[in-house]
């Protein structure tokens, strides 16, 4: 698994070390909002980044534009060889590809492989952000940034250029750039389609032209080689590959196929290339990632609610028709609409009155809307089915208590040692008279009628004829056949109030509980309000990977206290919330900061969450790792770790590149190492004895050891990170085969004293 490499290696660059007026100002927006400490870190890292790019790379003989670009390149790559990146991330030059590619990058094509060298894409930073992080925040302070620093010369004054592939998230981009602007008179952003992009450059030159930071914006997926009413041909707008390109949801398309993809990184070529998603998977984006904020870190933070997977799956679902098992598939709605009641009540009787979280709601996603026999409509009839006649007191019973039994076992939250628990009071007070007051806002149980409002053929509303509000929410790309072929006979009340009930969903006044849509569903919206999700047949491929993590997503934000986004216990820790009602609160909040997850293939979604626990872990410096309880130690107190013996020699690897490290930091680390105590160093390092034996060693002789020590460049700053970076790679460097394993007798140490 490919572990980041850029967010480190910029966290090692001191603040102090960029001049002056970089990193001013990072955390104001607007006169109500302020960056978050994550989204700060997020843009003090590629400010980091960018610098070390354009001033310590750029520093040296004049060049010609393009060979300075090519020398920032190969030193910028260089750099990631020498934090121990050593993967193979050459571009195949596919025939589909290879008259587009050829014509930009001829001079990085290897000799024998005929692959193009990462080295010529490497001009590149990558965002992983979570959905619900405040990435379009980021963007717009990232514009500042980047247009102050060109109007002082500190970076070349290439054009921004904001791409995304959807409409509404331009929309999205205009709304944040006028708030922002609110308190940025003196240095407004300017917003322009890039079909406009000669007229303005004109003005731009003339007397008249406009004051404040220029952004060009587009449609992602309306980038071309051709030219055509919408579709615009990039050649046109190439500009000498002087773009900074700020690309939104940049996961959209095959990283190394898509030749859309490709024209981004052309776009860029000679600028550089900002790429923002909730879901990385090539390699190549995450070696190059500058922030990890993804869905495991945003929730390990406080900042998203828990996740648990619920045991029981949806499989009645994936039954064919005619073994339709009518009572499972009541069992597990059922379970689905208990679990929303339990959090319900909890929310009722502890938080309600106060004004504080949300009114939980059940968020179902399915694969399949309109053909005969939908996963949606299959959903639909046992939901009806509930409202109209009730539950019977055996599946009551049954539903309840396998939930209940699961729930006790206390399993543990996904990304988190946190378990899940269960207020036995509130649990145990739940009866099936309460699916109507909690689910279907009724007194009492009855027919279902659909409300409509005849200008949106997006939504419809189902409420009880025993009620007065209603209770669901279907929103689909179109319901026309929902209602001709699947709700012939329903009674059909048009509604001509203005308002939408999708759009105010988030507000307090939303009386829906049940949400249901399609795979399309996912995109454009996110609410505090989920606590419940359930997915019918959803798979396990890539495209099912990246829904489920990108709906998950829309559903674990939290807001307990207005306009204070994390999780209660972190809110206190901040004193962002008063101890009084902390203390209140905190042993009966956790369902509300919890999305329960049930699916119809339990085993695919617990398989791609899962995965990002693999991924967080590789994000981390390396830790205590390799090592197994030595028989020797069963007659102690304490263990004593040695060598892991492996089952196969290793295939031997390139070694990774020496280890730049300044003269003054040498002679300190040296002190330091010789000076302090093996448990101080194992303490502050996570190492293991043996390599704390050859970091002793090595820094002997540290200005003869050349395969290990470049000396040269400029102090770190920071003793126990250079500490811990050096361990690191000496870990590289023996896994490598570069002769610095011990023998055995060498390295068997157990703790002094």
């Amino acid at each position: 698994m490919t572990r980041i490499h850029m967010q480190y290696m910029a966290e090692d660059i001191p603040d102090s070390r960029l001049p002056q007026g970089w990193m001013d100002d990072l955390s104001h927006f607007s006169p109500t909002k302020r960056l978050f400490d994550y989204q700060q870190r997020a843009l003090q890292n590629a400010l980091k980044a960018l610098w070390k790019y354009y001033e310590d790379f750029g520093n040296g003989p004049p060049h010609p534009a393009d060979d300075a670009n090519r020398q920032r390149k190969m030193r910028f790559w260089q750099w990631y060889g020498d934090n121990g990146l050593s993967e193979d991330f050459s571009i195949e030059l596919k025939p589909a590809l290879a008259d587009l590619l050829l014509n930009y990058y001829a001079d990085y094509i290897h000799a024998q492989t005929g692959n193009i060298s990462y080295e010529a894409f490497i001009n590149r930073l990558n965002f992983w952000m979570a959905t619900g992080s405040g990435k379009t925040v980021v963007i717009v302070k990232l514009m500042e940034r980047l247009g102050r620093l060109i109007q002082a010369g500190e970076v070349p004054p290439c054009d921004i250029l904001f791409l995304t592939h959807r409409t509404d998230l331009i929309e999205q981009l205009r709304r944040h750039v006028a708030e922002f602007n609110t308190s940025h008179s003196d240095t407004p952003i300017v917003l322009h389609e890039l079909k406009d992009y000669a007229a303005v450059k004109r003005e731009r030159s003339s007397l008249f032209r406009e004051q404040g930071i220029t952004v060009f914006y587009y449609r992602s997926d309306n980038l071309s080689a051709q030219q055509k009413e919408k579709i615009l041909d990039f050649r046109n707008y190439d500009n000498d590959g002087k773009w900074f390109v700020l690309l939104d949801e940049a996961h959209k398309g095959d990283r190394e196929d898509s030749k859309r993809q490709h024209i981004y990184s052309i776009l860029s070529r000679n600028g550089f290339l900002f790429n923002f998603s909730a879901t990385f998977t090539d390699p190549r984006d995450i070696a190059t990632t500058v922030c990890n904020f993804n869905l495991a870190e945003y929730i390990r933070r406080g900042y998203g609610k828990h996740l648990l997977v619920v045991q029981p799956e949806l499989s009645a679902f994936r039954d064919k028709p005619e073994d339709d098992p009518d009572a499972e598939k009541r069992k597990v709605v059922l379970k689905m609409l208990i679990m929303l009641a339990y959090v319900r009540k909890v929310y009722e009787r502890t938080v309600q009155p106060a004004g504080l979280y949300h009114r939980p709601l059940l968020l179902l996603l399915v694969n399949s809307v309109n053909p005969r026999d939908a996963d949606l409509e299959r959903f639909f009839r046992e939901l009806e089915l509930l409202a109209r006649q009730g539950v019977p007191p055996d599946l009551w019973q049954a539903a309840k208590e396998e939930l209940r039994r699961e729930l006790e076992q206390q399993p543990e939250f996904l990304f988190e040692d946190e378990k899940v628990r269960i207020n036995p009071a509130v649990w145990d007070s739940l009866l099936p008279e309460d699916l109507c007051q909690c689910v279907f806002n009724a007194s009492s149980h009855g027919e279902i009628e659909v409300l409509l409002r005849p200008s949106n053929r997006q939504e419809m509303a189902f409420k009880l004829k025993t009620a007065d509000r209603p209770f669901a929410l279907i929103r689909i790309g179109d319901i026309s056949a929902w209602l001709k072929e699947k709700l012939t006979g329903y009674e059909i009340v048009e509604r001509f109030d203005n308002e939408s009930l999708f759009a105010g969903l988030n507000g307090d006044a939303s009386d829906i509980n049940i949400l249901l849509g399609s795979r399309s569903f996912y995109e454009g919206w996110d609410s505090n309000r989920p606590n419940v999700i359930g997915y019918i047949n959803i798979g396990i491929g890539p495209d099912a990977r990246k829904f489920i993590l990108q709906s998950v997503g829309r559903g674990v934000r939290i807001e307990p206290i207005k306009n204070k986004r994390q999780r209660l216990l972190p809110l206190c820790n901040a004193n962002d919330v008063e101890a009084n009602l902390f203390g209140h609160l905190k042993d009966a909040v956790q369902p509300l900061e919890t999305v329960f997850i049930f699916g119809t293939n339990r085993h695919a979604i617990q398989t791609v969450l899962d995965s990002l626990r693999k991924e967080q872990a590789a994000f981390h410096e390396p830790s205590l790792s390799g090592c197994e309880v030595s028989p020797h130690a069963k007659a102690h107190n304490r263990l004593i770790p040695v060598d892991k013996p492996a089952e196969a020699p290793p295939a031997k690897r390139l070694l990774p590149a020496r280890f730049e490290i300044a003269p003054e930091d040498v002679q300190a680390l040296r002190s330091f190492v010789q000076g302090a105590d093996d448990r101080v160093l194992l303490a502050l390092t996570d190492a293991t004895p043996a390599e704390v034996k050859l970091l002793r060693d090595v820094l002997k002789d540290a200005l003869k050891q050349n395969r290990v020590f470049t000396v040269q460049g400029v102090p770190s700053g920071d003793m126990r990170r250079l500490l811990r970076r050096v361990v690191a790679h000496l870990g590289l460097l023996a896994e490598a085969g570069g002769g610095l394993r011990q023998p055995e007798n060498e390295i068997r140490h157990g703790w002094p004293g």
